[in-house]
Order: structure tokens, then C-alpha cells, then sequence
């Protein structure tokens, strides 16, 4: 297995960082083990592998590149996002705790709370956590964990990690981060102090449209983090071999990937947020972004991929303004290799809470001209 080197790069390590070679067959690229079940030694003793539920050689070389990249003791590998979140709240939350999640994060989240945590009698509330005193507000005896979301979705707000921190300890109350659009190459948390970070990787570290995953992250070595550990075995998310092979494999040219997605997309904020059919431009890299001095103190290397916009007038405009692009595809997710546009209110599910009139804009790796030359076409 490969050793990180404390003085190698990060694309260094997206490439090698978890090369098994075979000494039978010296693979330069790791193979895909897609079997169920591995023999047992001639004693009857178990391998490092038994069954593939509880590990597989392709899901731990994932995990311990991912981790490298994060600059974590421990990543876990999950079938999806969602699976990776629900994995925190399980293993932390129990009946009778409280929550606070951000006023403006993945409706997923929040649909997993409404869905069954709170049948649970497991209560949650939502604030906007640009203002730590929102967060301080809301904190009583009962709650267990403050969940942040920076930059949020769609809205792009900026949580100051370090004060979230801060208060958490002071109250002794657990905090978790979903850093997908950050990713550990602009933003690192874990380093901020937060005990868990949680990433979709079907996202940017996919960066391809065609993987399904989520990871945990964390620094602890303790009840919780084995738990999560353990509930990912017993409980049964875990990703496929084939899709950590692919996810391994994608990883190798994520750095590339996305500093050309942050600089295009700091191009075309700064191109839209003047225009005239525009209302408003979300976009953590504009000095007019509300949050700009908190994201430009604990984001490196850029902003991120990903711009909402408030097309002028309703929904009526805002579909019509998707419907004219023609490189931008409409489409959920983000984080892929293609540009893609999605009107957010249509698929927020019962509790919708995005502007009638947003579209998110999700970045990818074609030339800024052509995109430009889309966007202003469509407007």
C-alpha cells in the first residue's frame, strides 16, 4: 500500500495514494475484485477478506486515498450521500436529542429528518448559520449536534466553520460538515476542529455523472466513529467494488478537473453577476457575496463550481432561460465533468424552500468561451 509522504502534493497523492500492487502481478492500476466471498486459509482461519459486505480490497483503497486527500485518521465509504449522512445521525442521535441544520442546505437532509428522525422523537431546527447568534439561540439541553452545510445548497452561504466550532465545544455539542461543494481542496475542516465532515462522492471527487457514493471523515478514534465503522458492515450501504474502482480510478484527475471548474465558474460569476435579466448572483467568490470575508479566510484555492442565480421575474422565465441553453444540460446533480443547470424548486420535494426564479449552475470542464457565449445567449 501506498505511504503518504507528508511533502507530496495533493496530485500526487489522488494518483498514487492507494495503489495495492499484487506482487504476483504488479498491476500499475488496481484490479476490480468483484467477488462476494474470499477463500478461507487451509486451517480455517479467515483472510484479510471474508465477504464482501465487511470489506473489500477495492472499497478500503478508496477509503484510505479519500482520507489522505482529506487529511483524516478514517474515511468510510457509502452507497450514496444520503447513506453517508444517515450514518452521523444513526450512530450519533438518539431519542429525545435535538438538532440544528442550516436554513438553506440539501433537501435531502432535511427530508431524512422529517421522514423518520422525527418519529424517532428526534427534533431538529433550522436557522441561518451566517450568524453564529442564530445558532446560540436555538442550543438547549437537549441538542446533540449542529449540522453545517458550507457553502449551503443552492444559496451558497457561508458558515464560519471556526465560531461553529467554537460554540459546539463550549456546549459540548458534536458537529458535522457536508463539505461536497467545498471538497477537501478548497476547504478542510476537520482541520477546523469539526468531528465529522461528510462528502457526496457521487459529486466532485466522481466528477463523471456515473458513481453513486458518500464518505465519512473523521479524526476520532472513539465509540461513535467505530460505530459509524460498524453500522456501515451491519447496516449494509457500502458502495460496489466496481463503483470504488471507478471512484479510485476518477479520483487521479480530480485536482485537475477541479481547479478548471473553480476558475471557469469564477469567470462566469463575475460575467452574469452584471447582467441585466440577472437579479442576484450566489456566488462565494463575489466581493459582493455577504459571507465573501468568512469564505476567503477558511476556503483555499478558490470558491467552488457551483453559481445560483434569481433570473428577473418567476419560474415562468427561469425555465424558459434553461430551456434556450445548449451546452449547459438541465439536469440534477452537479459536479460532473458537463456543465449542467437545474431549476432547485422543482425537486425539493414537499417542503420546497428555493426562490421560484433560482437555477443552479454547476460548472464543468468546457472552454469559458463557449460557455459564456451560452449562458449570455440564453439571457
Amino acid at each position: 500500500m501506498f505511504m503518504k509522504n507528508n511533502n507530496q502534493h495533493v496530485q500526487t497523492i489522488a494518483v498514487h495514494g492507494s495503489i495495492d500492487t499484487n506482487e504476483n502481478h504488479n498491476d500499475v492500476t488496481q484490479p476490480i475484485h468483484l467477488s462476494t466471498t474470499f477463500e478461507r486459509k487451509k486451517d480455517g482461519s479467515l483472510n484479510e477478506y471474508s465477504y464482501t459486505r465487511s470489506g473489500n480490497p477495492n472499497r478500503l483503497m478508496v477509503e484510505n486515498k479519500i482520507a489522505a486527500i482529506e487529511g483524516a485518521a478514517m474515511a468510510v465509504a457509502f452507497s450514496s450521500g444520503l447513506a453517508a449522512i444517515n450514518a452521523i445521525f444513526e450512530n450519533v442521535l438518539a431519542a429525545g436529542d435535538d438538532v440544528i441544520l442550516p436554513d438553506d442546505c440539501y433537501h435531502g437532509t432535511r427530508s431524512l429528518m422529517v421522514k423518520f428522525f422525527q418519529k424517532r422523537n428526534i427534533s431538529f431546527h433550522q436557522t441561518d448559520m451566517t450568524e453564529i447568534a442564530n445558532i446560540e439561540n436555538l442550543i438547549k439541553k437537549e441538542t446533540k449536534l449542529i449540522w453545517i452545510e458550507t457553502p449551503s445548497n443552492p444559496q451558497l452561504k457561508i458558515a464560519d466553520i471556526t465560531a461553529i466550532v467554537s460554540l459546539a465545544k463550549k456546549y459540548n455539542i458534536l458537529t458535522a460538515c457536508d463539505s461536497t461543494f467545498a471538497t477537501p481542496l478548497l476547504q478542510k475542516p476537520l482541520e477546523l476542529g469539526v468531528d465529522f465532515v461528510m462528502h457526496s462522492s457521487t459529486k466532485f471527487f466522481s466528477g463523471h455523472s456515473d458513481i453513486l457514493g458518500g464518505i465519512v471523515c473523521t479524526n476520532h478514534q472513539n465509540e461513535i466513529s467505530n460505530s459509524i465503522r460498524d453500522y456501515q458492515i451491519t447496516a449494509g450501504a457500502v458502495p460496489s467494488p466496481f463503483d470504488c474502482w471507478l471512484l479510485n480510478r476518477s479520483l487521479a484527475t480530480f485536482p485537475l478537473r477541479f481547479a478548471t471548474q473553480c476558475s471557469t465558474a469564477f469567470a462566469i460569476a463575475m460575467l452574469l453577476d452584471n447582467n441585466e435579466s440577472i437579479e442576484k448572483v450566489f456566488y462565494p467568490g463575489l466581493p459582493s457575496h455577504k459571507n465573501h470575508d468568512i469564505a476567503t479566510q477558511q476556503m483555499t484555492n478558490g470558491f467552488g463550481s457551483i453559481i445560483s442565480i434569481l433570473i428577473k421575474g418567476g419560474k415562468t422565465e427561469a425555465l424558459n432561460f434553461a430551456s434556450k441553453l445548449t451546452i449547459f444540460k438541465h439536469a440534477t446533480s452537479l459536479g460532473g465533468v458537463e456543465s449542467l443547470v437545474e431549476h432547485r424548486r422543482s425537486v425539493e420535494g414537499d417542503h420546497p424552500i428555493s426562490p421560484d426564479n433560482l437555477m443552479r449552475l454547476s460548472i464543468g470542464i468546457e472552454h469559458l468561451d463557449d460557455l459564456k457565449n451560452d449562458l449570455l445567449q440564453a439571457l
